[in-house]
């Protein structure tokens, strides 16, 4: 239900909080190379400037709506992040994986960030946003995180412990103002 996931996104955030999560975090410029892992319906794609894309995601339905509205302009791959060979090892400016890492269990984590890590020049950057929990959180936040389809919600020490095994770089942000409703996002920006 690629329509249902698209709907229930823009009444959360809205495009409002996908810019502002661009400006601020992954500063895309035109003709950067950007590997979306986990890229849903690549809707992104309606914020980003110019750029190279490739988006992979397990969903068909995901994919085959993104590669309707946008194989003009990207190209899309229906993979699990274990089956996921980067072709072109290297080359890419930004690896995005936006609201990714809270779905996979440490296996499948570590195997997305040497995946990214592969992926990315030596001057490239991996930005991932995810829920997170954190001490004073709002209950609906926490309430609300907690019920994420996503069942691997860590804290900013465990998904930072994660990223530090394929990154020696791993800068953080908490936002609790990305959404239109209560949350709570660790942003992390991943570097060598």
């Amino acid at each position: 239900m690629a329509w249902g996931y698209n709907i229930f996104q823009g009444a959360v955030g809205g495009s409002g909080s996908i810019r502002t999560y661009l400006s601020e975090h992954v500063r895309p410029q035109p003709g950067d190379h950007v590997l979306d892992i986990g890229c849903g319906t690549a809707t992104i794609l309606d914020s980003l400037p110019g750029v190279h894309y490739v988006g992979v995601d397990l969903s068909p339905g995901y994919v085959r709506q993104a590669s309707s509205r946008y194989g003009g302009r990207a190209e899309f791959h229906c993979q699990s992040i274990e089956q996921f060979v980067v072709g072109n090892p290297g080359t890419f400016d930004i690896v995005m994986a936006n609201g990714v890492v809270h779905h996979l269990d440490d296996a499948s984590a570590a195997a997305l960030f040497s995946a990214a890590r592969l992926a990315l020049k030596p001057t490239g950057r991996l930005l991932t946003r995810d829920g997170c929990y954190v001490p004073d959180q709002s209950r609906i936040a926490r309430w609300l995180i907690s019920n994420d389809r996503g069942r691997h919600v860590r804290n900013e020490s465990q998904y930072v412990q994660l990223a530090s095994s394929c990154f020696a770089t791993v800068h953080t942000r908490i936002r609790h103002d990305l959404l239109r409703v209560p949350y709570t996002h660790l942003i992390m920006e991943c570097s060598r």
